[in-house]
């Protein structure tokens, strides 16, 4: 009987020492995450668009927020990351790539990002010594986010280059779409 209680606290005690420790999340690891999907789509764009231009030819870049197709003036989570990812992948392939949150002379809209309207462009330009500016949309239909990227010339408006290319609407972007305090 003594063995029996002894099993059954023994038991017990090794129940709850496993509600102290839950299991953890099957993560990826670093390489798993640099080589995802989403970020390589992004890359592979910026590598096209920029294929077999001199990186002089549009430097210094500035990269604006890719915003909404249907309202210019709409950005979400996934137009301020596509724009980050933009610029690291510029300046990795040697571009000079200007910050603009540095400055305070961008339209900047909380939750929206650095917007460079068509008006503001020459001026924002000027002021950062840019040469072009990469601008772009993306638009949401069936199961695809469709990405439109440009290089535009901002002196003269000229659009050197444009790429189009589309994500799956996976789960992940579905998430980077959805307006700030909306229920993920």
């Amino acid at each position: 009987m003594r063995l029996l209680a002894t099993f059954v606290v023994s038991a017990a005690v090794a129940a709850l020492a496993g509600c102290n420790n839950p299991p953890k999340p099957n993560l990826p690891t670093y390489q798993e995450a640099a080589t995802h999907p989403f970020l390589q789509a992004n890359r592979d764009a910026i590598g096209k668009l920029l294929a077999g231009l001199p990186p002089a030819a549009v430097s210094p870049l500035l990269v604006a927020t890719i915003v909404d197709v249907n309202d210019l003036r709409v950005s979400s989570p996934l137009g301020r990351t596509l724009s980050e990812q933009f610029s690291s992948a510029a300046a990795s392939a040697g571009v000079d790539v200007r910050e603009m949150k540095l400055r305070g002379d961008v339209f900047v809209r909380e939750q929206t990002g650095e917007l460079l309207l068509s008006r503001e462009i020459k001026d924002i330009a000027r002021v950062h010594q840019a040469t072009a500016v990469l601008v772009g949309t993306y638009s949401v239909a069936g199961n695809y986010v469709y990405v439109n990227i440009k290089l535009v010339r901002s002196e003269t408006g000229q659009i050197l280059r444009g790429y189009d290319y589309a994500l799956p609407l996976d789960r992940d972007v579905q998430r980077l779409l959805r307006k700030p305090g909306a229920d993920l």
